[in-house]
């Protein structure tokens, strides 16, 4: 016997409380809408047979009942598998940044060629090489004259070249000029004033005749040849200069040097003539030059420069 379900029975039926499935409560937020079905949907079940409407019934509650199931794993993965948080550490924004940082990201940087740059090294000036210093010796000669300088004058003139068991013979003054026919252990022998013996180093006196190079220190190229001829002599000093180059003289005493050729002739410096000052040429040929000092009488000091380029 097949039993009948009044229309109610058959709305009870269909919706069930959310309790008995326990279902979401989302699942059950349905617009209200979609339980308020048109008056022409019922009008429709009344119209069916009862075995009819227990089957659609049925296939409704299944159909229920699958979303539900659906729902609840769905819910129980969300569950079990909890969204992981980033913890601040590995959170990039969580970080701070250093200041360097910011600002390497505020100011924008230019762009690298990936060309190879050369730095241009700027050229540094060579330090300055002072000139050499050029004076003829005062020793190792035979000197023919000196000129009396004594710390405390007068310079005794003795007998013999000693203190001891030695007669004074006669006193010179200071700048008295002397003529040395002879020198022995510390002494000079002379004629002239007085004839008898003086002590070297109570003099002053130079080689009467030298020849001497002269040398420009690593680098330079230029030189002060200064001294004193003392009584009568010459005094030559030889330089070596390319032809083409420009030798430069300047006189810095009261005597400019005659200039020799390699081949011994005047290029400048006429004797007996107003004294230059300064002379500058260029050398006619490659060898050796000359700046010769000569004295007749009592000497005089000379100094000059000399630069060759």
């Amino acid at each position: 016997m097949i039993r009948t379900f009044s229309i109610a029975e058959i709305i009870d039926f269909i919706a069930f409380p959310s309790s008995f499935f326990l279902l979401p409560s989302s699942f059950f937020l349905l617009p209200s809408s979609f339980f308020l079905l048109p008056s022409s949907f019922f009008l429709l079940i009344m119209s069916l047979k009862t075995s009819q409407i227990i089957i659609i019934s049925l296939a409704g509650l299944s159909t229920a009942i699958g979303v539900a199931w659906a729902t609840i794993q769905s819910g129980s993965m969300e569950v079990s598998n909890p969204p992981v948080t980033e913890s601040p550490v590995s959170d990039p924004k969580t970080i701070p940044e250093s200041p360097a940082i910011k600002s390497q990201k505020s100011e924008p940087q230019p762009a690298t060629n990936s060309a190879v740059k050369f730095s241009v090294i700027p050229e540094t000036s060579k330090p300055k090489v002072e000139p050499m210093v050029v004076t003829p010796p005062d020793s190792g000669c035979q000197i023919s004259m000196a000129v009396v300088n004594d710390s405390n004058p007068p310079l005794n003139v003795r007998s013999h070249p000693r203190v001891t068991d030695s007669k004074i013979v006669g006193s010179l003054k200071n700048n008295t000029f002397v003529s040395v026919v002879a020198e022995q252990n510390g002494w000079l022998q002379i004629t002239d004033p007085v004839a008898g013996w003086i002590a070297k180093n109570r003099t002053e006196s130079s080689c009467p005749n030298i020849k001497q190079q002269i040398n420009f220190l690593p680098g330079g190229d230029e030189a002060i040849v200064k001294g004193r001829i003392i009584g009568g002599g010459s005094h030559s000093y030889i330089i070596r200069a390319a032809k083409g180059q420009t030798m430069t003289v300047r006189n810095r005493k009261n005597v400019f040097p005659q200039i020799l050729t390699p081949d011994g002739k005047l290029l400048t410096g006429e004797p007996y003539q107003d004294n230059q000052t300064e002379w500058t040429g260029k050398m006619p040929v490659t060898g050796n030059y000359t700046f010769q000092l000569d004295s007749n009488f009592r000497g005089y000091e000379y100094e000059f420069y000399v630069r060759v380029r």
